[in-house]
């Protein structure tokens, strides 16, 4: 039995009826997405369902924690699992537990990826590069020390882009819901192909009926399907999100802080480090965060 879903544009009944619930009360300021709790690791009944509750309109949360600048990769760890959030993505420049600890590579292999560099990085949602089986659902960004100056985030619900992108022209969803839209090419290490090429959709509907979206505003090591529908629909996509939009949330994670999030379209700023440099954990998961 196919489960019916309010992003297939078949469903158009559906659509307008999730759209409507959607746009009520929804957040137009990054306050209405903090929410403060004591210990990540262990959440009382009232914290787990608030976070819950954020997440389940937005597909994000900011946690506000007491938990300070402590390094223990338990936080992110034990706060993911509370939210059914169990098989990480362990990809290879991950640390060996599978969470990555984001912070400036002086050498070495992630010297090279700029999550590793204090650079900036533009609109992206986390594992676009991964093959269709692979896809990263979930993720938790846990903040251990912020930067002195800059790495700001900006956030973006996906289901928000399709929204609005919907709203202005269907044939732009039916352009980026094509299974060969967006390329990754291989990434050669020189002697064998370290990650073959992928090719897929950036909007994908889930075996629940959720919505994935796979997507990087990057133009190098990128292929978009080169035909007047996709660039029409990439075209209003870009201006969607280089738009002073309401639904786009800016600000900066604190020590303590973190945002967990079913792969929400995100951005950073370039920072500056001072003698304690900034380390953000990184966890994602192949599953969407549980009742949402």
């Amino acid at each position: 039995m196919s489960i019916v879903s309010p992003f297939d544009l078949a469903s158009d009944a559906l659509y307008q009826q999730w759209r409507d619930e959607k746009l009520a009360d929804y957040p137009r300021q990054l306050d209405d997405l903090m929410i403060e709790i004591n210990d990540p690791r262990q959440l009382n009944r009232v914290e787990y369902h608030a976070l819950l509750a954020c997440c389940r309109k937005t597909n994000m949360v900011i946690y506000a924690g007491k938990t300070g600048d402590n390094p223990d990769k338990n936080i992110p760890f034990l706060l993911a699992q509370q939210f059914g959030l169990k098989r990480l993505n362990n990809n290879w420049l991950a640390d060996e537990d599978g969470i990555s600890a984001l912070t400036v590579a002086k050498d070495g292999t992630q010297s090279h990826y700029i999550p590793y560099t204090n650079r900036a990085i533009q609109w992206h949602t986390d594992g676009y590069y991964n093959t269709a089986r692979e896809q990263i659902n979930g993720m938790v960004l846990h903040c251990v020390h912020p930067a002195s100056q800059g790495g700001d985030n900006a956030l973006l619900d996906h289901e928000m882009v399709y929204l609005l992108l919907r709203e202005q022209n269907p044939d732009y969803i039916q352009a980026l819901m094509q299974p060969d839209v967006l390329t990754i090419p291989a990434r050669n290490d020189g002697v064998t192909i370290a990650r073959p090429v992928e090719t897929g959709a950036v909007f994908a509907i889930n075996a629940d009926g959720s919505l994935h979206m796979r997507y990087t505003i990057r133009q190098r090591h990128v292929q978009w399907k080169q035909e007047p529908a996709t660039q029409a629909a990439l075209n209003a996509l870009t201006a969607l999100l280089n738009s002073n939009s309401a639904y786009i949330f800016l600000g900066k994670l604190s020590a303590g802080m973190g945002l967990l999030c079913n792969n929400v379209l995100h951005t950073r700023t370039a920072f500056i480090d001072d003698d304690n440099p900034r380390l953000l954990y990184r966890a994602r998961y192949f599953e969407r965060i549980a009742h949402t």
